[in-house]
């Protein structure tokens, strides 16, 4: 071959790698318009979707303009909090304001009467107690339960199809929400915290049974093939080939469901099964938007306060993430600016 052909057949190669380039580059750049086009079809179509949903309830600029005036006065309410009936103590002397507050928590006995419910009526101090205890309560009566069909809900465990009674089981718990199922223990226990309390108890089974399934469907073999190896027995298996590999998954797990129950039952309160949603309903039934917002920062102050006591404890179960500080060492850091600006 001589040295011009060679030449030209190098110069032919090389433009067809120029072109398979260009072609390559056409076909993305094709690619990347039509993604954009179906992205912002996607924005045009959920933000009519959005548009037809708030004309189908009504919504319009007109009204919220013509009532924006009253929504300023209520947010005015709601920012000046009246403690009146913090406890007993701030009721009987009639202090309005934070001084109910302040005047309750400068008397300690009329805590503890709040605390222990010797006082008459209903206090706000009563009324988070209640609410705690409904949401602790609740979860600790439907953990058994949880955790029976949680673990016979895994694959792992009980073979399809028979795992998926379970797991329908706990679907179908989970459909109804708890302030529903409440209504069906109405007629047993009234409108009482019991109700609250068992309503829970049952949401609890069907949301952390499904959380307990899903953490046995990720655990590993190995484990479970030492365990069989020995001889040990299908319950023997679970328990220290499957639910070893899980207990600290499991316990997390119960800690952030129960963050959620004490939610759910200042919720269960509206419909009249005490605590807290009861005592906020009946405010804002009276229009008293002061004592209502009294209410809802005792409700800032628990979930607060659970969600950091969940916190450490969960820490305690992750050596590696357990700085060894204890609850009140954690509450300091949350003041602590530097570590929020991310310097410390």
């Amino acid at each position: 071959m001589s040295e011009e052909s060679a030449s030209v057949e190098m110069g032919g190669t090389q433009a067809d790698t120029s072109q398979r380039i260009k072609d390559r580059l056409m076909e993305i750049e094709r690619a990347q318009r039509i993604r954009r086009f179906l992205m912002l079809g996607l924005v045009v179509g959920v933000l009519a979707a959005t548009g037809a949903g708030l004309a189908y309830l009504g919504f319009t600029l007109a009204a919220v303009v013509r009532q924006f005036p009253v929504f300023l006065e209520n947010m005015f309410n709601f920012a000046t909090p009246d403690f009146r009936f913090f406890t007993l103590y701030s009721s009987e002397n009639q202090l309005d304001g934070w001084s109910g507050l302040f005047g309750s928590l400068a008397n300690p006995g009329s805590l503890v009467d709040a605390v222990m419910g010797r006082n008459e009526g209903t206090s706000i101090v009563g009324a988070s107690v209640v609410t705690i205890i409904v949401g602790l309560t609740g979860t600790v009566v439907g953990f058994p339960l949880a955790l029976f069909f949680g673990v016979l809900g895994s694959e792992r465990v009980t073979p399809f199809p028979f795992n998926f009674l379970f797991r329908g089981t706990m679907s179908t718990i989970r459909a109804i929400p708890a302030i529903v199922w409440v209504l069906f223990y109405i007629p047993v226990f009234g409108p009482t915290p019991l109700s609250a309390m068992f309503a829970i108890a049952t949401d609890t089974i069907g949301n952390m049974g499904r959380l307990f399934t899903d953490e046995l469907e990720e655990v590993e073999e190995g484990p479970i093939e030492a365990i069989s190896s020995t001889g040990a027995n299908r319950s023997q298996v679970i328990s220290f080939g499957m639910l070893s590999q899980v207990f600290s998954s499991f316990i997390a797990w119960a800690l952030y469901i129960t963050e959620i129950n004490v939610r759910i039952a200042i919720s269960l309160g509206v419909v009249g099964a005490g605590g807290l949603g009861q005592y906020i309903k009946g405010q804002l039934a009276q229009l008293a938007f002061s004592r209502a917002a009294a209410g809802i920062f005792m409700v800032i102050v628990i979930v607060i306060s659970v969600e950091l006591f969940s916190s450490r404890l969960r820490s305690r179960l992750r050596p590696e993430e357990d700085t060894g500080d204890g609850f009140f060492a954690a509450l300091k850091r949350l003041f602590d600016g530097d570590r929020w600006l991310g310097r410390s």
